[in-house]
């Protein structure tokens, strides 16, 4: 059977763009740059973006297109291709593992924001407090309406009803596009999906731009947020972190940009295309991403209060003060549905192509229908969310070692497996071929040289930091998780070689 193809080129660009364009865009992007020198932090971001984004995104576009051109869109079947050894199917592994473990508890993340979004759109939130002056006090109803939805404990999360009926609707809206295939779902969603995203982040950043209070204006918020503070840029963890923000923006080293790809023809340019997915992608959370949640919060709490807000992380800026200050604002409720249903769309647009992996695993591998592909995903994501859902610290935990390390890990071995195994030349013309544009020579050096020598130190930094943590940290429910993420790279390394037994017992190459 033939595998599907994207239907347009302006289709497949705004469903690679909607891959990368998630909550990070909008909430991690602000809270990294605040807290990492402000316009100073842009310093490393580009050159990251320059090193290592563009790069690594134009390496998987290239793998992804060789394995569809071959009828395969997962890394365990495509490094097998670029490299004919069984342990190139157990690194492959990763390409599977680390998008399921992130949509298991993204898709879960989601949920909030659809739910927060219904929310605020019958007016279920909770009033205004009549003074600005202390901000805890004053965001102290929503910390506690977040808690109420969400759950909290040390040990053990006992969600709203509420939340865990949106976290069931937003599953069904995931498998209700996915279900449709790549052409008829994925890219007709992102055709619709991607413009309201980028209109209705337009919308918030006018609102937000008039917002000025007797504490800030949104112009003094943006004055903080980009105001270099030169003196973090000899801080290796400024650094770090503007690597892992492009890790994280550009969806690099999560499988998804390289079974997306794999469903290009042969010859189909994936130079300029790549380039203009990631502009969008870098458009969305520069502009728009940059222009909303810290200069609201400096507008509406002042500078100093700002800056504790953000050092809280992204969730109690996203999910905490905006929809603080939305409320306080005049048809505030209409503005905090806008938010979160912006990031509703934000979040929808990557989460199915995070599912869309192992979905192509199982068509490709073990020659399943669509249907039964999507829900076998489906079942595997919404059982394993339960962990998420119920188990307090599994979430972070999941993050840390696929979102963060693991994510990061596994671009190294793509760069090291396609330049260097497959063949640096090969490579390069794998690359370029089709391209409406021809990449400059000066970066097959960065790709072949420069990057995964970056990636490396950025590894041993993190192994130096953590190591010691990992080792000491006690706690039960974090083993549990650490021992769930084990069992489950086992469960996708024997479905891989139990494909290939398949495979090799029905005579199929």
């Amino acid at each position: 059977m033939e595998r599907e193809r994207w239907a347009t080129r302006i289709g497949l660009i705004l469903a690679m763009a909607g891959n990368a364009i998630g909550l990070g865009n909008f909430l991690r992007f602000p809270v990294q740059a605040a807290e990492n020198g402000g316009g100073a932090f842009m310093i490393p971001y580009i050159i990251a973006f320059l090193i290592i984004g563009i790069p690594l995104m134009w390496i998987e576009w290239a793998i992804g297109r060789y394995g569809g051109a071959q009828g395969h869109g997962t890394t365990p079947a495509i490094f097998y291709l670029l490299w004919r050894n069984r342990f190139a199917k157990v690194i492959g592994v990763f390409g599977l593992w680390i998008p399921l473990v992130v949509i298991i508890y993204y898709v879960y993340i989601e949920s909030w924001t659809l739910g927060f979004a219904i929310k605020f759109l019958l007016n279920l939130v909770p009033e205004a407090p009549p003074e600005v002056e202390d901000p805890e006090t004053y965001l102290k109803p929503f910390e506690e309406f977040l808690l109420s939805y969400k759950g909290s404990g040390e040990e053990f999360l006992v969600p709203s009803l509420y939340a865990y009926v949106i976290f069931l609707v937003t599953m069904a809206i995931n498998v209700g596009i996915l279900i449709r295939g790549v052409s008829r779902g994925i890219e007709a969603f992102a055709k619709v999906a991607m413009p309201t995203l980028f209109l209705l982040a337009i919308i918030l950043v006018v609102r937000v731009f008039l917002l000025e209070t007797p504490r800030g204006s949104a112009v003094e918020g943006l004055d903080f947020l980009w105001t270099p503070d030169f003196s973090k840029l000899t801080d290796p963890g400024v650094w770090i972190a503007a690597s892992g923000q492009i890790f994280f923006t550009l969806s690099l080293g999560f499988g998804a940009i390289i079974t997306y790809a794999s469903y290009l023809r042969k010859d189909q340019d994936i130079t300029l295309s790549g380039l203009t997915a990631s502009t969008l992608n870098e458009t969305a959370e520069v502009i728009l991403g940059g222009s909303l949640a810290i200069p609201a919060a400096v507008a509406f709490f002042g500078v100093a209060n700002a800056v504790a807000i953000a050092k809280e992380g992204a969730f109690d800026l996203g999910f905490i003060s905006l929809p603080a200050i939305f409320v306080n604002m005049p048809a505030g409720n209409f503005l905090g549905f806008l938010w979160f249903f912006l990031l509703f769309f934000a979040g929808l647009t990557s989460s199915i192509a995070l599912m869309q992996p192992l979905i192509a695993f199982f068509e490709d591998e073990f020659g399943l229908s669509r249907k039964h592909s999507v829900l076998m995903t489906a079942g595997i994501v919404f059982f394993s969310a339960h962990l998420v859902i119920f188990l307090s610290g599994s979430l972070d935990e999941m993050d840390f070692w696929a979102g963060t390390i693991g994510v990061v890990f596994f671009g190294l071995l793509e760069m090291v497996l396609f330049l260097w195994v497959f063949g640096g030349e090969r490579a390069w013309e794998e690359i370029n071929r089709g391209g409406i544009i021809r990449i400059p020579r000066f970066y097959y050096y960065i790709m072949r040289y420069v990057t995964p020598l970056f990636l490396t130190a950025l590894l041993v930094t993190w192994a130096k930091e953590y190591i010691p943590k990992i080792v000491a940290e006690t706690h039960w429910t974090v083993w549990v998780t650490r021992f769930f993420l084990i069992g489950l790279f086992l469960f996708l390394t024997l479905l891989v070689f139990i494909a290939e037994k398949r495979k090799v017992k029905e005579g199929v190459s």
